[in-house]
């Protein structure tokens, strides 16, 4: 069973030190249980926080502000489930990134992550109807198979993703580069709340985190990081979609890309991973017979 205590104590941390678990893990290993953490001298948390002396006041400031507070009820009553990295739902898979999610906020059906069996479809916000016709013929070999759609909430692509894997009856988790009260873009706010029923919503970030750009990037390792493979559609050379394959690469997972014209600047970015070794793919198939050898 789960320290409820200690899972109390790590929710409210992270509320005011919203960072991954390679930076928390030199606090847990002077203080496994976080009990000392507010008699601690400033400018020791500082030392093995790596942060200054005045962010470490602060932080003792408001974690013994926050560590009175019952977050595990309050995120219950907005439907939010945190799952803590010792908690048996954390995805062990993501353990293996340098730089693990400390905590996983989660909305909808929990059970998604269970699922060993998830691809990525990532692509350009600026995704032309080529992207969603190719999704509309890749996806339903896999939705057939079981295999959760992992994307990232984001206009183009990402939506086109999720959207058309529900379509299709199957299964899709979005994760997201915000906390949950600031779900981005807006406009998929409709999205966000239809997926947070029957699909599942993630995110590394406490609710009230607002949408930054280096938040987006980050979200992107996690993508990668759920998936056995990620797959996509059209990006321009340099992208955000880009660095999702560059976390996949690094963590040895299968890339796929489909081709596209090569009159459009939104084929660049597969075109130059197929030369770099991402198999071509055209077909829904192609995937399950690497995925499922």
């Amino acid at each position: 069973m789960i320290d409820e205590q200690f899972t109390n104590r790590f929710l409210a941390l992270h509320y005011v030190f919203p960072v991954p678990l390679n930076k928390i893990k030199p606090l847990l290993e002077y203080d496994p249980q976080l009990t000392q953490l507010e008699k601690m001298k400033p400018t020791f948390l500082a030392s093995i926080c790596r942060i200054s002396e005045n962010r470490a006041i602060n932080l003792q400031q408001m974690y013994q502000k926050y560590v009175e507070i019952p977050l595990l009820q309050i995120y219950e009553k907005h439907t939010i489930s945190p799952i803590i990295f010792t908690n048996p739902n954390y995805p062990s898979n993501l353990l293996n990134l340098y730089d693990s999610p400390a905590v996983l906020y989660v909305k909808g059906d929990i059970n998604l992550l269970r699922n060993d069996k998830k691809i990525a479809i990532i692509g350009s916000r600026e995704a032309s109807d080529y992207s969603k016709s190719s999704i509309e013929k890749i996806l339903p070999p896999l939705i057939q198979k079981n295999f959760v759609i992992v994307s990232g909430l984001a206009k183009g692509a990402d939506t086109l993703a999720h959207e058309i894997t529900m379509q299709n009856g199957g299964k899709t988790i979005a994760v997201l580069g915000t906390g949950f009260f600031h779900v981005y873009p807006k406009q998929n706010a409709d999205l966000a709340h239809k997926m947070s029923k029957n699909q599942l919503l993630v995110t590394e970030y406490p609710p009230y985190i607002t949408p930054k750009k280096w938040n987006f990037p980050m979200r992107n390792r996690i993508i990668s990081g759920l998936s056995q493979g990620v797959v996509i559609t059209e990006a321009r050379a340099k992208s955000g979609t880009v660095s999702t394959m560059e976390h996949a690469l690094e963590n040895g997972k299968e890339i796929f890309a489909i081709p596209g014209s090569i009159f459009s600047p939104l084929s660049a970015g597969p075109h130059n991973l197929i030369l770099e070794g991402a198999k071509p793919v055209w077909d829904g198939h192609q995937i399950l017979e690497e995925l499922l050898k």
